[in-house]
């Protein structure tokens, strides 16, 4: 069995040539990780049986760590119908003044972080957790208002837009301070999809207005508790890397799409000042036979071992449509 180690991820996302290969995935989906957990704990039934199938299966992968949700903390919006894709202009609770004044807003300090205590013992030895956030700062008030409507906001009422970010922001920016006082956490995801395939989903300068400054606050955060932040976020963003790496401060960059930038091409240009995280694209995985998934993932190892500050994994996450033997393929590159 896999003996985790988390100084290795932490090396990589240090800048750092870790001890060895090292892998690295945002989340997994539930029929793998009940084919990675042992048996003995999927037979467990009790209030703990989710955090031992998701650290069991991390750890028969190969992880150095496992991701989870700090506390049940979330904002709620309104019902999006989901079939092939999400519109992002469904479930929008807030259109104006009145509706925002009218909104529930969530409190941080209601929610129970004990889980991340819970798992102090069910952790193996060198593991640790890295806490993901319930959606970021613009997902989330993209979820409340609707992507076309907080467009139209941004001309119409851009001081009740500023303020829908500060609600958003602020709230999220406890939740990590929160999570970052467990021992148990060794390091966080903000997660946060910024941006389309062509562009950011906002103009750079609203960027730069609403959304940037509270990843950077939520940054400083987790650094103020001496660990590494991590932003995933989908989306063309090189026109905003400088931000991301100077501005912000982020420790790496994880999701990656060869339609984008590949992620061979995504290191060489900003992996000497920001680890590169993942970025074997999905769509290669699902459409690609198992050796050639291996083949690419063994190419990159080798195109990263001398200079450190990469970790393997898949562009954005394992859905359940990505191949089992394709998955495998990639996590085998590392030699365990």
């Amino acid at each position: 069995m896999y003996k985790a180690k988390f100084e290795n991820i932490l090396k990589v996302l240090e800048g750092k040539k870790p001890d060895k290969p090292t892998l690295f995935e945002f989340f997994l989906n539930n029929p793998l990780y009940r084919k990675l957990a042992d048996k003995t704990v999927l037979n467990m039934d009790d209030q703990l049986s989710n955090y031992r199938i998701h650290i069991s299966a991390f750890e028969n992968a190969g992880y150095d760590y496992v991701t989870y949700h700090g506390s049940e903390f979330n904002f709620p919006s309104g019902e999006r119908h989901s079939e092939e894709s999400i519109s992002l202009n469904e479930g929008g609770l807030i259109s104006d003044r009145k509706s925002y004044e009218e909104y529930s807003w969530p409190d941080p300090d209601q929610f129970d972080y004990s889980r991340l205590k819970d798992m102090e013992d069910l952790l193996p030895e060198g593991m640790k957790i890295i806490v993901h956030g319930p959606g970021g700062v613009l997902e989330n008030v993209i979820s409340l208002v609707g992507y076309e409507s907080l467009c139209y906001l941004t001309i119409d009422d851009p001081g009740l837009v500023k303020d829908l970010f500060d609600e958003v922001g602020s709230r999220l920016n406890r939740y990590y301070e929160r999570c970052s006082k467990y021992d148990t956490v060794g390091a966080m995801i903000v997660n946060d999809d910024w941006g389309f395939k062509s562009q950011t989903m906002l103009s750079i300068s609203d960027m730069r207005n609403y959304v940037f400054p509270w990843h950077k606050k939520i940054v400083k955060t987790i650094h103020s508790a001496g660990k590494p932040a991590i932003l995933h976020s989908c989306g063309n963003l090189e026109a905003v890397m400088e931000d991301i790496i100077e501005d912000m401060k982020f420790d790496a960059k994880h999701s990656f799409e060869d339609i984008i930038i590949p992620v061979e091409e995504a290191y060489e240009k900003w992996g000497s000042r920001i680890a590169i995280l993942g970025g074997i694209d999905l769509d290669f995985i699902c459409r690609s036979t198992p050796e050639k998934v291996k083949e690419r993932s063994i190419k990159i190892l080798e195109q990263t071992k001398d200079r450190g500050g990469y970790a393997l994994g898949t562009g954005n996450s394992v859905p359940e449509y990505v191949p089992d033997e394709n998955y495998f393929a990639m996590i085998s590159a590392v030699g365990r």
